[in-house]
């Protein structure tokens, strides 16, 4: 007689607090701690990098990229210097999304020559902006500038240094800063409360749970422009593309460390003041849903390596980065024999600023580097600085867009949507696209592959001899991510080698109520063989909740939670996961897997689509999966503290597409009022339509119609 192996899952919203469940922690915010831990080989790196790299796309809603439309670039007003000009310039970046800057160039450029790009931080009309006299004084008593004139704008002197050393330079505007205007500063940079007029199913605006639920925020619109910003760096003829730099300082840094990371045409970065295992960047700019779940800002900058990176450290949060966080990337880089090729300038005594001594080791380290043959260490010298009016972009010629526009606002999200559902439609509709487009989003989406699951172990709690089966209840244990998940067994003396996973809103008591009770459609499964299993997915506070948690934060910004922990629906799935991953891989307790021949699975009211999610990941792990929706879609949540908010849940095609990645195995599928043309492709591409079977029949005989599916 066969040990009983498989078992039916359950999934409970009214779940008993776990002590030892690590989730039950207190959240994460922008300000916990982000260490970085180095691979012990490259190839383990590559592994992680792809991974990593593949986050920051996908919370920037820049997976797949929008489409490179027109750059249609507009450059004027060209200003003569002393071995330099300066241009104005407006290109769009979407349609009608215009990305503003000033362009520098070396007079008579010699050939090929390196490119720079230079990202500024939060300070109002920073491009623009003229140091009052005061306070550059004081800059210059401690050390931070050198020069009365020059010291009154240190973008300008960068960047005329710069083209001075022979590079030619791209300074653009964050979003609601100098000539950005078409979003504004308070909605970009100090979004505080939901705006009701904004946060619709249709024609929605940013920090809205629609426009997290598309992956659409202010982080991804500004690396958007930095990716269209470098297509137009590399457009002009001459430019080398072997040798382009990106820096900037505070946001900017953040920015640099993005581009650099996601972008193999950046060949050197410098991010300043931004680098650290602490505090990861404060404005809603720099934080986005599913940006920084299980990593941060060190590993961010590890993804340039092992090309040539400088950072600093001052009197701010990136104080301790010579002890924390710079010798373990030096660690990695050494791993690809290139230690030299990261530094780290130290400035402890100097404030959160881009000062003249962080400047001359980023010209020093660009020159060693791209071999520009000046004179090292590389120093500033001193000049006027061109005023505001000279340098802005907009006049009668070239006359400013609307400003602070919400109708511009909402087309621009529109058409991302449009843009993304296009491109994902076209994938879905493939085994290739789904496999390389849409599985390596979800996998994001909800932070865990099947692969890394974890290593799961079983505590029995108790055994009940029942007759033909035995009742097991006890508690699977993630060792890997310190999760448990209580769970009850059914399993028929005479066990068939099949599992049926049943899931549900109600928990382990859809299978097996406390009086004793078994629901008739477990006890046909168990009848005829196969083992039932129910669990109480994770709950919040152990009761039925209305809200998931949020962190300690006013502003009403969900990247400031999610930006750093998973979602309630990613956590429910993880449970799934690890169920699966102990049934496949357990060499002891009720289902050892050397016994397992089948495993379905089956989930009702609110564990649909958790089980959809779940399910395809786990791929052929599953054999079988039975799903009713209710209906449900992401893109209808209008509050992101519902505990069934998933960020990126609506990009992807929403359920469905969790849904196609079932294809080709067998599903069942319930609470469709018509089957969706995603899953319907994606099954008609595999040739495997017979695989698909929707129920169109009476709520109250699904259980017993999917229960006789599952034993087919």
């Amino acid at each position: 007689m066969k040990h009983f192996i498989a078992v039916a899952v359950l999934l409970c919203v009214t779940v008993t607090t776990f002590a030892e469940d690590v989730r039950h922690q207190p959240l994460k915010d922008l300000n916990g701690y982000f260490p970085f831990n180095p691979p012990s080989s490259i190839e383990q790196w590559e592994q992680r990098k792809e991974y990593v790299r593949r986050q920051i796309l996908v919370a920037a809603g820049l997976w797949p990229m929008p489409t490179k439309t027109p750059l249609n670039p507009v450059v004027h007003g060209k200003i003569e210097g002393d071995g330099y000009t300066v241009e104005k310039v407006y290109f769009e970046s979407a349609p009608g999304f215009f990305v503003t800057g000033n362009l520098y160039r070396p007079t008579n450029p010699q050939g090929k020559v390196p490119g720079v790009m230079l990202a500024h931080g939060h300070r109002k009309d920073a491009r623009l902006h003229i140091t009052p006299e005061n306070t550059l004084r004081n800059q210059i008593a401690d050390g931070a500038e050198r020069f009365e004139r020059a010291g009154r704008s240190t973008y300008q002197s960068q960047c005329r240094q710069l083209a001075k050393m022979g590079c030619v330079v791209w300074q653009w505007d964050m979003l609601g800063d100098s000539d950005s205007i078409q979003l504004s500063r308070e909605l970009v940079h100090r979004f505080g409360k939901q705006r009701s007029r904004m946060n619709t199913t249709k024609d929605w605006g940013l920090f809205s749970p629609q426009a997290e639920s598309h992956c659409q925020n202010v982080l991804g619109l500004q690396t958007l422009n930095a990716v269209r910003g470098l297509d137009f760096l590399l457009s002009l003829p001459e430019v080398d593309p072997q040798r382009v730099a990106v820096t900037g300082a505070s946001g900017g840094g953040t920015q640099t460390m993005l581009l650099a990371a996601i972008d193999d045409r950046i060949k050197l970065s410098f991010p300043v003041v931004m680098v650290s295992t602490a505090m990861q960047g404060g404005c809603t700019c720099e934080n986005a849903s599913l940006l920084r779940v299980n990593t941060g800002n060190v590993e961010f900058a590890a993804l340039a390596a092992p090309r040539p990176q400088g950072m600093n450290t001052a009197n701010d949060w990136t104080r301790e980065m010579a002890t924390k966080g710079f010798p373990e990337l030096q660690q990695l880089y050494a791993t690809y024999g290139k230690k030299d090729n990261v530094l780290l300038k130290r400035g402890e005594h100097f404030p959160h600023n881009y000062n003249a001594v962080t400047r001359s080791a980023f010209y020093t380290f660009l020159n060693k580097h791209f071999k520009l043959g000046s004179q090292a260490p590389v120093i500033e010298t001193d000049f006027d600085p061109l005023p505001p009016e000279q340098l802005t972009v907009w006049d009668d010629k070239h006359p400013a867009p609307k400003a602070a526009d919400p109708d511009f606002e909402r087309n621009l999200l529109s058409w991302l949507t449009k843009d993304a559902e296009q491109q994902l439609r076209a994938a879905a509709a493939t085994p290739e696209g789904l496999r390389d487009v849409i599985r390596p989003a979800a996998e994001v989406l909800i932070g865990r592959s099947y692969a890394n699951a974890g290593d799961v172990q079983w505590a029995v709690k108790q055994e009940q001899d029942l007759g033909d089966y035995v009742k097991h209840t006890g508690t699977l244990l993630n060792k890997t991510y310190s999760e448990e998940v209580n769970v009850v067994w059914l399993c028929p003396k005479q066990w068939n080698g099949r599992v049926v996973i049943w899931l549900d809103d109600s928990g382990q008591a859809a299978v097996c109520g406390e009086d004793g009770s078994v629901n008739p459609a477990a006890m046909k499964l168990i009848q005829a063989g196969s083992a039932v299993l129910g669990a109480d997915l994770f709950n919040e506070n152990g009761e039925a909740m209305q809200q998931a948690r949020v962190v300690a934060n006013p502003r009403e910004f969900a990247g400031y939670t999610f930006g750093y922990n998973h979602a309630l629906f990613a956590k429910r799935a993880h449970d799934v996961l690890s169920i699966v991953s102990f049934l496949r891989h357990a060499d002891s307790g009720p289902c050892p897997s050397s016994d397992l021949k089948n495993v379905a699975i089956a989930g009702w009211n609110g564990t649909g689509p958790i089980v959809a999610a779940a399910s395809g990941l786990a791929g052929d792990a599953i054999d079988r999966t039975a799903i009713d929706t209710q209906g449900f879609r992401f893109g209808e949540i209008l509050d992101y503290r519902h505990p069934m908010f998933l960020p990126g849940g609506s990009k992807y095609l929403d359920l469905p597409g969790f849904i196609a990645l079932q294809a080709p195995r067998p599903l069942w599928l319930a609470g469709e009022t018509e089957t969706p043309a995603v899953i319907t492709s994606a099954y008609q591409a595999t040739s495997q339509t017979g695989g698909l079977v929707t129920f169109t029949g009476e709520a109250t005989q699904q259980h017993s119609a999917a229960s006789a599916w599952l034993l087919k």
